[in-house]
């Protein structure tokens, strides 16, 4: 954990999506204080009318930003967070405002399991980082 999972509207280049996962992991690191060895990202391609934004119109194609956490943290650190991955998915996967959603689930931290970070993970702390 943290586990970060975007369904997008369209096809990347691998590099693309590396470019993204290294932002994002980079955010993450920053802004929520964890070690940046524990982020997962997956970029999963929903194309070809994968996946929607419902409106009081017609749909309209959509990604959804999954955000597998440690629980914890204060709501506006967590609005932090879904700000600048947002504006990564801006820059970097050229999306619009409008058709990037982020949705966070939290987690105690022994609902985690990291082998290379000594199995279990402990709950998250405000000086885990330092």
């Amino acid at each position: 954990m943290p586990y970060l999972q975007i369904d997008v509207p369209g096809r990347y280049p691998a590099e693309q999506k590396q470019r993204l996962a290294r932002r994002f992991g980079e955010i993450y690191a920053d802004i929520m204080q964890a070690d940046i060895r524990r982020i997962s990202v997956a970029v999963r391609e929903l194309y070809d009318g994968g996946i929607w934004r419902c409106t009081a119109g017609e749909p309209y194609e959509a990604a959804l930003l999954m955000c597998d956490i440690r629980k914890g943290r204060p709501p506006e650190q967590r609005e932090r967070l879904a700000r600048a991955l947002v504006n990564a998915c801006l820059e970097i996967l050229e999306l619009r405002t409008d058709q990037v959603n982020v949705e966070f689930t939290q987690h105690s931290g022994d609902e985690m399991y990291h082998p290379l970070l000594g199995g279990l993970s402990k709950d998250w702390s405000a000086n885990e980082a330092q």
